[in-house]
């Protein structure tokens, strides 16, 4: 398959990468007028706009960068294709890296330390950086990439659609103690029977990307594996639990849609959809009604995922110093507060629901507090591992039994944990 070559040249481009810091590879910095590339995973118009306003600005004062480019690469494959070019020797400055890869690319030596550049900019105040969000981004007391986004997911809610298939609105379910997985599965699916349109579509996941699931399961207290990653969990009973409830939804519910079918919750195609506020910015504003609220409560109570993504300057970079002084000019607290419309920042001082609704036009305060404040204090972060490129690629093929109709779900994970366990105890 394709996805399987794909993944295997994104763990052997990180592997190249271990090998290339172990011997002290590196570029010489070039003294002359510096123009940098960074690679991001978004093409949204108002996403480019702002980081195209701000580099702008930075120029003006830094006359020897001479070009600042933002280089939108394929969600789907993101990764793939950046470390791809990494060892093709095409890398950029600066990249975006996802939570997934952010164990292989800290400890990989492909990264410049930040904190140094961070903590002598004049007005960074790096002490508000939240501890907790930076985290994922350490390795050996370094910062190797600022936590550009801490995002927790939430479910966008079409009231209107819900409404014409007669089901009540998520408002109405949490006012009365009854937004469970359980009633959204219910109105899903009823959705879907009575107008022919989507029920629920957990956004990115489209039986591929398998650890955007963990918005779901994580509900049931079930986890892809142990804390110190050496254990899968993936035959645990809360997660059979879990996925045997999702996969009753999926194929007799209908509250979902099946394999090989898409429906675009922000053209109107679905009811609700589980993703994070950077989605935002696609509703119109003469669209639908609608509404953002926290994940279901599961078996096991309230709770919250958060997505992190972070950007790193490249060690191969010729303007490795030039391009971490753009990346400290980029998250000043300045141009933090204007990026947190769509991006929540690590600062402290910013994480309040006033602060954040000054530059979220369309969500209001009591969405940003529930959903975003609330989850990033207490949101357990999408699964990530060292080498998972090739874990998730075994995960993903091993779930793929899964999707369908008399497929024996304890059986499927089962066989999940027996490819993954080698990896994960390597």
């Amino acid at each position: 398959m394709s996805s399987g070559k794909g993944t295997r040249v994104a763990a052997a481009a990180l592997a190249g990468m271990l090998a290339l810091s172990a011997c002290g590879g590196g570029t010489a910095q070039d003294s002359g007028p510096a123009s940098l590339r960074v690679t991001v995973w978004s093409a949204n118009e108002a996403h480019l706009k702002l980081f195209n306003e701000i580099a702008d600005e930075y120029r003006q004062n830094n006359p020897d960068v001479t070009a600042i480019t933002f280089d939108p690469l394929p969600f789907e494959n993101y990764t793939t294709t950046l470390t791809t070019q990494i060892a093709g020797g095409n890398a950029p400055d600066l990249a975006w890296v996802f939570e997934s890869s952010a164990p292989d690319f800290v400890a990989s030596g492909a990264l410049v330390p930040l904190d140094e550049t961070l903590k002598k900019t004049e007005g960074y105040e790096y002490d508000d950086l939240s501890p907790a969000t930076l985290k994922l981004w350490q390795h050996d007391g370094q910062l190797y990439a600022y936590p550009f986004s801490t995002s927790p997911f939430g479910v966008f809610v079409n009231t209107d659609l819900l409404k014409r298939a007669g089901q009540k609105t998520p408002a109405e379910l949490i006012d009365a103690g009854q937004w469970t997985w359980e009633t959204v599965f219910a109105a899903a699916g009823a959705t879907q029977a009575a107008t022919g349109k989507a029920g629920l579509v957990i956004r990115d996941f489209d039986y591929k990307g398998w650890d955007y699931l963990s918005t779901y399961w994580t509900g049931w207290g079930a986890e892809a594996w142990s804390e110190d990653g050496k254990t899968c969990g993936f035959a645990s009973p809360e997660m059979v639990e879990a996925m045997t409830t999702l996969h009753r939804a999926i194929f007799t519910g209908k509250a979902l849609p099946g394999p090989g079918t898409t429906a675009d919750f922000f053209a109107g195609d679905a009811a609700m959809t589980v993703t994070q506020i950077s989605r935002a910015s696609l509703l119109e504003d003469d669209g639908f009604a609608w509404d953002l609220v926290p994940l279901p409560v599961g078996p096991k109570g309230p709770y919250a995922v958060v997505g992190q993504a972070g950007i790193g300057v490249l060690k191969s970079s010729p303007h490795a110093e030039a391009a971490a002084d753009f990346l400290a000019f980029l998250t000043n607290p300045t141009n933090s507060a204007k990026l947190a419309q769509f991006f929540p920042p690590p600062r402290q001082s910013q994480l309040t629901a006033q602060t954040l609704a000054k530059t979220n036009p369309k969500l209001k305060p009591e969405q940003l507090q529930r959903v975003v404040i609330d989850g990033i204090a207490s949101g357990v972060v999408k699964p990530s591992h060292t080498g998972q490129a090739e874990i998730s690629q075994q995960v993903r093929a091993g779930l793929d039994p899964l999707w369908t109709p008399n497929a024996n779900v304890r059986g499927v994970l089962d066989d999940v944990c027996a490819k993954i366990q080698p990896l994960l105890a390597k």
